[in-house]
């Protein structure tokens, strides 16, 4: 396909004369209705307007691409416009367009005309093409020019991973780039030219690589990452930035790629640009609400997005809760304390009562920030107080970890659909919409599904869970230390851990100290396992999983089984059954070796009031071994 089979003669001008941004958007889209591309020009001209607003097409040197995707398009098509006077387009460089490009995309798969867009898009770059188009005296004229341009320049893909790559010469500064815009049409590969241009030009080897909507072309390898001097990412969408991890890198926006390319490559030359260190790929290329990949890889990604927020709130809240029970195990004799003091413990010294108090505020964001950062990942930045809400929600009621999760993902889709809906009002009405009506009835429908169906759901499940258990103590006593340490892991903070550490406190304060001692036991296991096993199993974890895993001892042996959270919901399917079987082993040994424990809390640092305390570590340590050892044999290796 050539550019020129998408720009009739019918929607060319070469007198335009607009006094405003505004009356030359308008003026180019009556152009591209008058060849027929467009079924509803109201709707297309909107779309074109709901582009501007995230940020204006008037790249800079009298140069505009304003465009619009849409089921208003039947065809692709350009029109073009020349503005003899110039007119105020907000461009990034501040100077007056003379020359504009629309651009009709229909919303389908087929996207071949996309790159012939692109291809015009870095031909535009060219002074001397673009004052040749701007001096055209007829339709005629300004096609045939377009043609031997076209003709004369290399296609996309011969351009970008076509051909055998260049080799740097000798002392060469090696750049890199990587250029995206939200689109992928024209901004990708024009900041592309202009980064390629102004490395050639002040004698540097570059390699560009484009993620524009053909997908990702001449994809930079690991060897040329290695080798790189310095590193350019102009985008402003998703980039996997996790392969840049200790270079010299610098991040901007795409527009700074086309009307910035010579100040960035100098600062790669300097070697100035800061070092980029990356904590997670999936929860950054999450973080800007974009997915790839299949479904599960989408759903991964969201997830990680949620748990990489909410880590530092789990381990920055977990080891000051954990710093509270210490004072209290140095500075208090359990054994001289009436059984309903006890039940204070880690808030019985001063001391203690305020690490306890700010370690539970930064506890008290852990589901919120979770199911805000799920939703943020699917529904964009709307979708964050609905899920904040939702997870709150959850926290404060029955359903936990668990809930958040639902209320994570269900915000992000309720967004989602709104956005849909509010597409169809009147403009007064859809500016508004992410203000006014994207909060009210998000969280309206988020309190909603979580008062009427979430949180019954789950009340029901831990009333039936709890009457289970009364059923039971009758019964063999290993059987229900197994079933008791195991629930403490289910789903650590929901309705089945809760059903369990009810029952436990309950049985204490029915002088039954046996079933504490399990309940506390297994909600031990899962932190300390997995801190385990991120030490002997390396290359199952990711680098920022490696770096926190043994903040999980201290969380587990303080029996803070929420130090699991995040590693459970990267990867519940495998995370959770390695958890659960080593919290059930260890409650069966603690029943097995008749262990007692008087206080409800405390982990290690009430080990001092535990009855057969030497046979209690050893539970914990066999617990410990079998998750760690489940979790290198389920889980696959870290990407």
């Amino acid at each position: 396909m050539r550019i020129t089979d998408l720009l009739d003669k019918r929607s060319i001008s070469l007198n335009g004369a607009p006094k405003t941004k505004q009356e030359a958007l308008d003026q180019a889209i009556a152009l591209m209705k008058d060849s027929d591309k467009i079924n509803d020009q109201e709707a297309y001209r909107k779309q074109v307007y709901k582009r501007e607003e995230e940020g204006t097409t008037g790249i800079g040197m009298g140069i505009a691409i304003p465009h619009g995707k849409c089921n208003a398009v039947d065809r692709p098509g350009l029109a073009a416009m020349v503005i003899k006077d110039g007119v105020d387009f907000d461009s990034l460089d501040g100077e007056p367009v003379d020359l504009l490009f629309l651009i009709a995309a229909p919303d389908t798969e087929d996207n071949i005309h996309l790159e012939v867009l692109s291809k015009l898009s870095m031909m535009l770059m060219d002074d001397n093409f673009t004052q040749s188009l701007k001096n055209a005296s007829s339709a005629d004229e300004f096609m045939d020019i377009i043609n031997k341009a076209d003709e004369a320049r290399p296609d996309l893909n011969e351009q970008f991973g076509g051909s055998e790559p260049e080799q740097a010469e000798g002392k060469q500064v090696k750049i890199l780039a990587v250029t995206g815009c939200p689109t992928g049409i024209a901004h990708t590969y024009m900041a592309a030219e202009g980064i390629e241009k102004a490395a050639k030009a002040k004698g540097c080897f570059v390699k560009v690589e484009t993620r524009g909507s053909g997908g990702a072309k001449n994809v930079l390898t690991a060897k040329e990452i290695e080798e790189a001097d310095g590193i350019i990412v102009a985008a402003d969408t998703q980039v996997p930035m996790d392969r840049f991890d200790g270079k010299k890198v610098i991040v901007c926006q795409v527009s700074d790629g086309i009307s910035k390319a010579d100040q960035l490559v100098d600062l790669v030359i300097s070697g100035d640009a800061p070092v980029f260190k990356s904590e997670n790929a999936a929860a950054q290329t999450a973080s800007q609400g974009k997915q790839s990949g299949g479904i599960g890889h989408q759903i991964y990604t969201q997830l990680m997005n949620g748990v990489s927020h909410m880590l530092p709130f789990v381990v920055g809240g977990g080891i000051l809760i954990a710093i509270a029970f210490l004072i209290d195990g140095f500075c208090v004799d359990m054994n001289a304390l009436a059984e309903a003091e006890r039940a204070n413990f880690g808030t019985i010294t001063p001391v203690a009562a305020l690490f306890k108090n700010i370690g539970g505020v930064a506890f008290g964001f852990m589901l919120p920030i979770l199911a805000g950062f799920i939703a943020m990942a699917i529904g964009d930045r709307p979708a964050l107080a609905v899920g904040f809400v939702g997870g709150m929600m959850a926290a404060n009621g029955s359903s936990g970890f668990l809930g958040a999760l639902v209320a994570g993902f269900a915000a992000g889709y309720i967004i989602k659909g709104l956005i849909k809906v509010c597409e169809k009002l009147p403009d007064a009405l859809e500016k508004i919409a992410p203000v006014l009506l994207y909060p009210l009835f998000g969280i309206l429908l988020m309190g909603l599904l979580m008062t009427f169906i979430v949180e019954p759901v789950m009340g029901a499940v831990n009333g039936a869970m709890n009457n289970g258990l009364m059923s039971m103590s009758g019964s063999s006593k290993v059987v229900l230390g197994l079933i008791l340490g195991g629930m403490m892991a289910i789903d650590m903070g929901g309705p089945f851990n809760k059903a369990a550490y009810v029952f436990g406190t309950a049985a204490i304060a029915a002088g039954n100290y046996d079933i504490m001692a399990a309940v506390m036991i297994g909600g031990m296991v899962p932190p300390c396992g997995i801190a385990l096993a991120t030490l002997l199993f390396k290359n199952k974890f990711t680098k920022a999983e490696r770096e926190s895993g043994p903040t999980n001892f201290i969380m587990g042996l303080a029996f803070i089984t929420e130090g699991a959270i995040p590693f459970a919901a990267a990867d519940p399917l495998h995370v959770l059954p390695s958890c659960v079987a080593g919290s059930a082993v260890a409650g069966a040994l603690s029943m097995a070796f008749g262990c007692t424990l008087m206080a409800p809390h405390g982990g290690v640092f009430v080990f001092p009031v535990v009855g057969n305390a030497l046979m209690y570590v050893a539970a914990l340590v066999a617990g410990t071994i079998v998750s760690a050892a489940l979790l290198g044999v389920l889980k696959k290796k870290a990407a």
